[in-house]
C-alpha cells in the first residue's frame, strides 16, 4: 500500500513478473477499482467520487469487496490499496478493523518515496481528479500512511516492510518486497 505517486502500480508489475517467472499463482486485485466496480452497480460513475460517499456507504463497498477478495484461491493475492481515504469527514482507514477480519492479510508492505518525488509524479498525473498537492500535505499523508498501516500490523499480527521506492530503483524494492514476503 502507499499514498498517490509513491509507484505502487509501478512495483507490483514488476513483482507480479518476477513471481509469474518463479511459476507462482499470483494475482492483483486493485481494492479502489473492486470497489468502483461495486459501486458503479449503484450509480456512481467515477473513482474519485468514492472517497466523497459518506463513511457508512465506504464501508458497505468495502466490506463488499473484501468478501470478493476473500473468496480468491491463488497462493498469493497482492491487495493494491490505500492505507486511508482522505473523506469530507478526515483520514478514514482504507482498511477497517471489519475488512482485516475478512480478508486476513499475511504481511503488509508500505510504499513511500521522498515527498519530492511523489510531488513530481502527481504532478504528471492527469487521469486523476486530486486534491491540492503540496509538499506539507505529502508529508501528512506519509505519516498517516505510517500510523494506519502499524495499527493494521497490531490488529491482524502480520509483519510490515517499509519500502523506500525510490526514482529508478523499482527493481530494487521489488526485490526487497519479494524477499520480506518469502519469496
Amino acid at each position: 500500500m502507499g499514498i498517490p505517486g509513491v509507484g505502487k502500480t509501478t512495483l507490483l508489475a514488476r513483482i507480479v513478473k518476477i513471481l509469474e517467472e518463479k511459476q507462482k499463482d499470483v494475482c492483483t486485485i486493485s481494492y479502489g477499482t473492486l470497489m468502483l466496480e461495486v459501486a458503479r452497480k449503484n450509480g456512481l460513475r467515477d473513482r474519485d467520487e468514492l472517497r466523497k460517499l459518506p463513511i457508512s456507504k465506504q464501508q458497505e463497498l468495502q466490506r463488499k469487496a473484501a468478501e470478493e477478495i476473500a473468496a480468491h484461491t491463488q497462493d498469493i493475492v497482492i491487495i493494491d490499496t490505500h492505507a486511508f481515504i482522505n473523506s469530507e469527514e478526515g483520514y478514514y482507514s482504507g482498511l477497517p478493523e471489519h475488512v482485516l477480519r475478512i480478508i486476513n492479510p499475511t504481511n503488509f508492505v508500505s510504499v513511500s518515496a521522498n515527498p519530492e518525488e511523489i510531488y513530481s509524479r502527481r504532478m504528471k498525473d492527469d487521469s486523476r481528479v486530486r486534491d491540492k498537492i503540496t509538499l506539507p500535505n505529502i508529508k501528512k499523508e506519509l505519516d498517516v500512511q505510517s500510523g494506519m498501516v502499524s495499527a493494521y500490523a497490531v490488529i491482524t499480527g502480520s509483519p510490515v516492510k517499509y519500502i523506500l521506492n525510490r526514482e529508478g530503483k523499482a527493481d530494487d524494492a521489488a526485490d526487497k518486497i519479494i524477499g520480506a514476503i518469502g519469496l
